[in-house]
């Protein structure tokens, strides 16, 4: 009988209900140890009749074992596995080390796990509703736990109630953004309820009240500590706060002590172990204890052995047995389950043998080497980064030793922990020196670390310091590494990262000065890697000083395609980026989008903030889907928040307000920019001022505000001119000019115009030479207009960004509407309204529409065009489903369940008011009607 939880159990009872009838619902129920969390996962469990339930609990034995805890909870529905998609299907099969699994290692990513899991679990509930039901979270292995948070995000329509235990603080993190359920300490009368029913003899009234005052209704302390002696329950009655943990294993270290020495040896191996009756009772055996033991345990309520499973009552009294024996009574306890674990598992045994141990040993440190290349393989690189550090430890020879340390710093950065990774790298340093200290003269030919090494080492440091806003501190420790540099090609590499690190910092002249170095070094350069790379930098820098550089960019490209370490690199996948990002042509990096395309499943969430922001700043700028930009920049700040990369998260709120701005979305734009300015101004992120200064200013003129977009783009030039950033394409000339034409400044304006098209010609690129055009054509001469327009026009012929060709025809209508050109105008308005339309700016598509409407153009009202009532996600889903994918290949897409996606286009059908793909086609493309 659960006691003090009707609230919480109804609350439960609906999520049940409505799944049932086909709505998913997810609930994270958090709580200090003992509050009672099992209990309401338990009773749970017994009142979801007709479900099937999948279940799972966390166990500090398995938290370094790669998807132990994912293993648990799916062996069930397993067999349904050949119904999700093939490469779903390989890379779960994969992650869970299933016999005969195979498939692509780069398919093995966090993304397509997690999608696995969301459609496993979907399928299973094909054959009836599904309870999910994971308990201690935040016990459980992190890729496990990850998998299972993403999966929970994006249930929706599927008949699946995902339920979550996790203690707090601990798991917080782990359940942020799902809905949750905190558990506090029962009532004074639910406390006198669970005492009084608890097996024993009676509690005293009074007793009662100093229990519950002093553990605040923690159910589990009151129970443990309810026969305590006299002593300690008064010297609980202090009035301050009990600290739950340490009493309740104290407490449990007293039950222990009443126990023989075989019942607690064999608790020690079930501690060791975990939940596997088998495998607890072959390390039983190795150990020379007989697993009967057991018996006297659970006779005392400390452990239920059923099914096949010994279960802990609590895993604090996992923690009790463990911390109470004695080191050597450990470490042959996890020797014995080492020499138990099954042939093939290999990992399993690399962990025992590891603890089993308290000296250097080279073939364990190898065994701890292979776990971590095993996990990294499934792309579990915090289980990676573990196994990695303790191999290390044990590791006896210097040089490999420095090398183990930085494979455990890497995949600490791989996964998302940068805190870790450079504590890993301090560690490394302060081995390295003590190695050299300890040493009269060092062994000829030893090393304590490999001179690629070192470099990895100081790329990684910068990394690091780039992506959390430590820019300054990059800078510094790249510069030093290229002074310092063995070679050339090292040298370029660090100071093509120092350049990179200017760009955030908006310091085109530190950015100019190491392109020169980087030309100094080019002829002793050997290696494609250095070369693209050096090339690449120089361009940057060139084009933030206003110098050229699009011809060393366009060098850099068929070295960028076709070097296959780039690509392997995921620190370096961002790079494959930028050349299309500065070049802003149609025709340059196409295969770069497609490489990155293609490997960005292989990163780790550490590299994840950089590339998806670059990705989204691509499909923001280009034709591609905003929407998808959106989500892009949505999962970049989310990721970059959770992992402390205040850079990636910095640009991404900027980059999202500028795509807020072009939009329409006016308190969105607003919002996003101030948190970005926030950002900005602490970490000296100056670009991302200048781009939300941009953003602010394009969103007044878009608003019919000119007065104070003009305002706004003056602050912006003085933020440029005094930064020394002179790329043309950061200038916001066109829009300057077009708002000081409309508050009556023309002179200004055709100066402004002027001078941006005379840069923009300097520049030499399409994307600058059409902005040019356009800002000469609203502000030249009527005589002159025709051809700068038509100029403006073929080269956005050479570039992918349709909002900056559908403003240049849109400015081009409207001066051809002024002109009394009606029908002329009614061309390029018609065009602009209908590229703004399929884009999403419904700002600058009600300025088109009132345009046309002007020239005596029909337009359908923009309140009837029910595709803007759409949410992100059910134009998503149709829009995928109009280009003709099946209702599985948008679910995959969109790592959602199949289900989920019919739920989202039925409401899109709904509000369309159609009933069929081909209706949803025409829906899609129909939106102006022309009479």
């Amino acid at each position: 009988m659960l006691v003090g939880r009707r609230a919480e159990q109804q609350e439960i009872a609906r999520l049940g209900a409505a799944a049932r009838l086909g709505t998913s619902g997810v609930l994270a129920v958090r709580g200090e140890a003992g509050v009672g969390k099992t209990a309401l996962l338990d009773d749970a469990v017994s009142q979801l009749d007709g479900m099937q339930v999948l279940r799972a609990t966390g166990l500090e034995s398995e938290r370094e074992i790669a998807f132990a805890t994912l293993l648990q909870l799916l062996r069930p529905a397993l067999g349904a596995l050949g119904g999700i998609p093939s490469t779903q299907a390989d890379a779960l099969a994969a992650a869970l080390a299933l016999p005969g699994a195979s498939g692509p290692a780069d398919g093995r990513d966090r993304f397509t796990i997690g999608a696995a899991v969301l459609s496993l679990v979907c399928r299973f509930a094909e054959d009836g509703p599904v309870a999910v039901v994971v308990d201690d979270l935040h016990l459980a292995d992190a890729p496990s736990s990850s998998a299972l948070v993403f999966a929970a995000r994006r249930l929706a329509a599927d008949p699946v109630v995902a339920l979550f235990g996790s203690r707090s603080p601990e798991g917080d993190g782990l359940v942020a953004g799902l809905r949750t359920l905190t558990l506090g300490g029962v009532d004074l009368e639910s406390a006198r309820t669970i005492l009084q029913h608890a097996p024993g003899a009676a509690v005293a009234d009074e007793r009662v009240r100093v229990l519950h005052r002093a553990t605040e209704g923690n159910p589990l302390a009151m129970l443990e500590l309810r026969a305590a002696d006299l002593g300690v329950v008064e010297s609980l009655d202090t009035g301050l706060p009990l600290r739950v943990p340490r009493a309740v294993i104290d407490a449990f270290g007293r039950r222990l002590s009443t126990l023989d020495a075989g019942c607690r040896s064999a608790l020690l191996v079930a501690a060791v172990c975990g939940a596997d009756l088998r495998f607890v009772t072959d390390a039983c055996e190795a150990h020379g204890v007989d697993v009967a033991r057991l018996d006297a345990a659970e006779d005392a309520g400390l452990i239920a052995v059923r099914d096949g499973h010994v279960g802990f009552r609590h895993p604090l009294l996992r923690a009790a047995v463990y911390s109470g024996a004695s080191a050597h009574e450990r470490r042959a306890a996890h020797r014995a389950a080492a020499e138990a674990a099954s042939p093939g598992d290999v990992d399993r045994r690399a962990w025992h043998l590891s603890e089993a141990t308290s000296h250097p040993d080279a073939a364990i440190a190898g065994l701890l080497a292979e776990a971590g290349d095993h996990a990294v393989a499934r792309a579990a690189y915090s289980v990676a980064s573990g196994a990695f550090e303790r191999s290390a430890r044990l590791t006896p020879e210097a040089g490999t030793r420095a090398a183990r340390l930085l494979r455990a710093a890497d995949t600490a950065w791989e996964a998302g922990d940068g805190e870790r990774a450079v504590s890993l790298l301090d560690r490394r340093g302060r081995d390295a020196v003590s190695e050299v200290a300890g040493r009269v003269e060092a062994p000829a030919g030893v090393e304590v670390g490999s001179a690629a090494d070192d470099v990895r080492e100081i790329e990684l440091r910068a990394s690091v310091a780039a992506r959390t806003g430590s820019l300054r501190e990059a800078l510094d420790i790249l510069l030093r590494a290229a002074d310092h540099a063995a070679s050339a090609d090292a040298a370029t590499v660090a100071l093509a990262d120092a350049v990179h690190a200017t760009y955030y910092l908006g310091d085109a002249r530190t950015a100019s000065a190491l392109a020169d170095r980087i030309a100094g070094l080019r002829p002793e350069v050997t290696t494609t890697r250095a070369h693209a790379l050096g090339l690449m930098a120089s361009g940057m820098a060139k084009t933030l000083a206003g110098l050229g550089g699009a011809d060393e960019i366009r060098a850099a490209v068929p070295l960028l395609e076709t070097d296959p370490e780039l690509g392997r690199d995921p620190r370096r996948l961002s790079w494959l980026m930028l050349a299309p990002l500065y070049l802003r042509d149609a025709t340059s990096g196409v295969r770069l989008r497609e490489l990155v395309d293609e490997v960005r499943g292989a990163a780790g969430i550490g590299a994840l903030p950089a590339l998806l922001f670059h990705v989204a700043v691509d499909e923001a700028t280009t034709s591609a889907s905003w929407v998808r930009a959106e989500a892009n920049f949505a999962e970049a700040i989310r990721l970059a928040t959770e992992t402390g990369q205040t850079t990636e998260l910095a640009m991404s709120l900027a980059g999202l307000a500028r795509l807020d701005s072009r939009a329409g979305r006016a308190d969105a734009c607003r919002a996003h920019g101030e948190a970005a300015r926030t950002h900005c101004a602490a970490r000296d992120i100056h670009v991302g001022e200048a781009w939300v200064g941009h953003a602010f200013g394009d969103l007044e003129l878009s608003l019919g505000r000119p007065g104070i977009a003009a305002e706004l783009f003056a602050d912006l030039i003085v933020l440029l001119a005094r930064l020394g950033l002179d790329d043309v394409d950061l200038w916001p000339g066109p829009e300057y000019g077009d708002a000081l034409m409309r508050i009556g400044r023309r002179e200004d304006a055709l100066a402004t115009a002027t001078l941006y098209r005379t840069r923009a010609a300097a520049k030499g690129q399409p994307w600058a030479c059409a902005r040019g055009d356009r800002a000469m054509g609203i502000a030249a001469a009527e005589d002159d207009a025709d051809d700068l327009f038509a100029s403006a026009l073929d080269w956005h012929e050479q570039t992918l960004d349709r909002f900056e060709t559908a403003r240049t025809r849109l400015a081009y209508g409207e001066r051809l509407r002024r002109s009394g050109r009606r029908k002329d105008a009614r061309v390029q308005l018609r065009a602009a309204f209908d590229d703004f339309t399929e884009l999403g700016a419904s700002v600058w598509r009600d300025r088109a529409a009132t345009e046309l409407t002007a020239t005596g153009e029909h337009v359908r009202a923009t309140s009837g065009n029910a595709v803007e009532d759409l949410t992100p996600q059910e134009l998503q889903v149709s829009v995928l489903l109009a280009e003709g994918r099946t209702t599985r290949e948008a679910a995959a897409a969109l790592f959602l369940s199949p289900k989920t996606v019919e739920y989202h286009l039925r409401k899109a059908y709904t509000k369309l008011g159609i009933g069929s793909r081909a209706e949803l086609t025409r829906a899609l493309a129909e939106v102006v009607h022309r009479d």
